[in-house]
């Protein structure tokens, strides 16, 4: 796990002096809240609907048991004792007050965490899979690229002020576990013919109001070239993305308004005056930010067949099948702790839950936890042999919910119960649809299906790559919810196609219910839900929800609780 160096520390420290004092001239109304907004953005600070949310980065989702015991104490001190995981393997917290948020930063620098790059015009908090490093499938690990960029971009003197937001992903396996097409930039591990390991560059992709796949914009950049080329985007999308209009500024329209081969020989013009300058990576530097991601003192162990020895434990074989992960260590395995146990907000833990997970990071996983961006966490390195004991502990704590993958393992945003930019409510549509269909046998029947929800159309919750999507709408000053079906993440994106007019949140669950029926009627054997709308197209979906009126009747679980 990386450590931050003399330069990372004098960073934070000199950040977390200059935000204490903006704090202090707002507070003493030097500063009006027009110009302290940019500053507090820089530092992961929002308003919204009922108090300031923090957002602190955790760079591409890896954590030490240090710094989860510091969310556990962030929450039972300044919030209201949880936090919230988010889809950009991030935490925030939703409560804090404005004049301790400077003490927070501060605390975080203890345990060599911040806010910087959460929020703003700026290169946003480079993601990745969770399971780099571990993972069967796994071509390189990822992640010491994924920290030279986090090292490159941060406060980067020609990027503080893009036309809007920008994301980059990065997957360095077989299998895309970090949603690289719906980035701004999208990197997977590629070899070419010759064995040599670079980078297959995708741009353009995103979520949003013009959710878009990304394109590949060149099949194979040469490891040392990463930074360099990376460049070359960033100062064509500077340069020439638009300012005038925000709803138009991502990268994804520029791309889109020049074309793939235009914006593709663009970017290659900019590099060749970068490309060989001393951004270059070499081999000592890489060698250094590798020697952060040295393998755990793993035991010399053989795989067990742990479900034969527990042949009779029905709600162990299902949390085997379904939070169980394969390493590639033989006798080890990664273990998936569920953070969708029904009645709780997807994504939310408990301070309580954070200091548990710390503690059994400690005692099975050398000390170290992944965020996934489909808001879990994960145990990277246990040992099989440990699984029953893993499953014991975790159920005692609310964490093995054998649902990872299925219906109720559902992403979703905060929504309006807390964003100010939310046109409706998401989190008590998540907790209606998971009491709706809480049978863990019948989630098992259905398979793998992904189910996510954005309380508006900034998509936080990710809603067009899900099998079912659920949008947050706004029709006459009501909230209503407009459906699509058919997204996918991973090797095969696609963007979900919208079935009719929206339905209110009293009528969701019905009609998930009757999405279902269809695709249980329809599919082949062990076929995907987005492989059966493929195939059969939208229509039969479409008719048989609006065959016959939904009620809509009763009271929404959970409506009031967050309000």
């Amino acid at each position: 796990m990386y450590q931050y160096d003399q330069y990372d520390h004098l960073i934070v420290r000199e950040r977390i002096a200059q935000y204490r004092d903006q704090v202090r001239r707002r507070l003493a109304d030097e500063l009006t809240e027009a110009e302290f907004l940019p500053l507090r953005l820089q530092n992961g600070l929002y308003m919204q609907r009922h108090a300031y949310m923090l957002r602190i980065a955790v760079p591409y989702g890896l954590l030490a048991s240090k710094q989860m015991r510091m969310f556990a104490h962030i929450a039972r001190k300044y919030d209201r004792g949880y936090g919230h995981f988010t889809t950009r393997q991030n935490i925030q917290f939703n409560w804090v007050e404005l004049e301790q948020t400077p003490d927070i930063l501060t605390e975080l620098a203890s345990v060599q965490m911040h806010a910087i790059q959460t929020s703003g015009n700026c290169i946003r908090n480079t993601t990745s899979d969770p399971f780099a490093g571990v993972a069967a499938d796994e071509i390189i690990d990822p992640r010491p690229y994924a920290e030279v960029l986090r090292q490159w971009s941060t406060f980067h003197p020609e990027f503080i002020a893009l036309p809007r937001k920008f994301k980059v992903a990065i997957n360095g396996a077989e299998q895309d576990r970090a949603a690289i097409a719906v980035h701004d930039i999208g990197l997977t591990v590629v070899r070419n013919a010759e064995g040599e390991i670079g980078f297959k560059f995708m741009a353009g992709g995103g979520l949003g109001r013009t959710p878009i796949i990304g394109s590949v914009i060149r099949e194979f950049l040469p490891w040392r070239h990463l930074l360099t080329y990376t460049e070359a985007v960033m100062r064509v999308y500077n340069q020439y993305g638009r300012r005038d209009n925000k709803y138009k500024a991502r990268i994804k329209i520029l791309l889109k308004a020049l074309g793939v081969e235009e914006f593709a020989r663009q970017v290659e013009a900019e590099w060749q005056d970068l490309k060989d300058g001393p951004e270059t990576l070499s081999d000592e530097e890489m060698a250094r930010v590798m020697a952060y991601f040295q393998p755990p003192a793993y035991k010399t162990l053989a795989n067990i067949d742990v479900q034969a020895e527990h042949a009779d434990n029905k709600a162990f074989a299902n949390w085997l099948k379904r939070n169980v992960k394969p390493h590639k260590v033989p006798g080890y395995a990664s273990v998936v702790l569920s953070l969708k146990k029904t009645g709780v907000p997807p994504g939310d833990a408990t301070a309580e839950q954070m200091d548990y997970m710390a503690e059994m990071a400690d005692r099975y996983s050398f000390g170290e936890l992944r965020v996934t961006h489909e808001q879990n966490i994960i145990l990277a390195d246990v040992e099989q042999s440990l699984l029953f004991k893993v499953w014991q502990e975790a159920k005692a704590h609310a964490l093995a919910t054998p649902n990872i993958g299925l219906l109720t393992d559902m992403i979703c945003c905060p929504g309006g119960d807390f964003c100010s930019l939310a046109n409706a409510k998401s989190i008590p549509i998540a907790a209606a649809i998971a009491e709706r269909f809480d049978s863990i046998d019948y989630q098992h029947d259905i398979g793998e299906i992904e189910l996510n929800i954005s309380g508006c159309i900034n998509a936080c919750g990710h809603h067009h790559v899900g099998s079912i999507g659920v949008l947050g709408v706004d029709k006459d000053g009501s909230e209503w919810y407009q459906v699509s079906i058919g997204g996918a993440q991973g090797n095969n994106a696609a963007i979900g196609k919208i079935i009719g007019p929206s339905f209110s949140a009293l009528q969701m669950p019905e009609v998930i219910d009757r999405l279902l029926q269809v695709y249980l009627r329809e599919r082949f054997e062990d076929e995907h839900f987005a492989d059966t709308v493929a195939r059969i197209g939208v229509t039969p979906f479409k008719e048989h929800v609006y065959a016959t009126p939904i009620a809509d009747a009763g009271r929404l679980i959970g409506e009031d609780e967050y309000a």
